[in-house]
């Protein structure tokens, strides 16, 4: 089974503490930003430089606050607040991909064939970085907060 991590940036005037409406903002959305298992361990286990604050590097994809769907089985929504997402735009911004990577390799790489995949596997994290980096840096420019949907496939 697969993870994949939906993002979406909203207004924090128009979120609602209602997960009806927040999976709504989802709705007729085949885009995924990322297939996302194991895309946390880059960022939990990240050095705490050059900001001295952990949070924002635990926020970055698994983190918010919880908005519990009916279906209690179901994962929850995710929401970071406006200035949350901006934390976490400005950890990604200064984090060095490689100093994150190295923190999780030994980790991942047993999981996703070794050594000899390393340049695919390092590749994917790499751009899925990329992609989260450029998304929440955008959304902070825009004063947005963030709604997460961590689905599975």
């Amino acid at each position: 089974m697969s993870a994949y991590l939906r993002l979406r940036a909203v207004p924090p005037p128009a979120l609602r503490n209602s997960a009806t409406w927040l999976e709504r903002l989802f709705e007729g959305d085949a885009e995924t930003v990322r297939r996302c298992r194991d895309l946390e361990r880059i960022y939990t286990g990240a050095p705490l430089y050059p900001l001295a604050e952990s949070r924002p590097r635990t926020q970055v994809v698994l983190g918010g606050w919880p908005v519990f769907r009916a279906d209690r089985h179901k994962t929850p929504l995710l929401v970071l607040t406006a200035a949350q997402a901006r934390q976490v735009a400005r950890f990604l911004a200064a984090a060095d991909f490689e100093a994150l990577w190295d923190a999780a390799r030994d980790e991942l790489l047993p999981r996703y064939g070794g050594v000899i995949t390393e340049p695919e596997t390092r590749g994917a994290f790499a751009a899925a970085h990329r992609e989260l980096t450029a998304f929440y840096v955008h959304t902070a420019e825009c004063g947005d907060a963030v709604v997460k949907w961590l689905s599975e496939a």
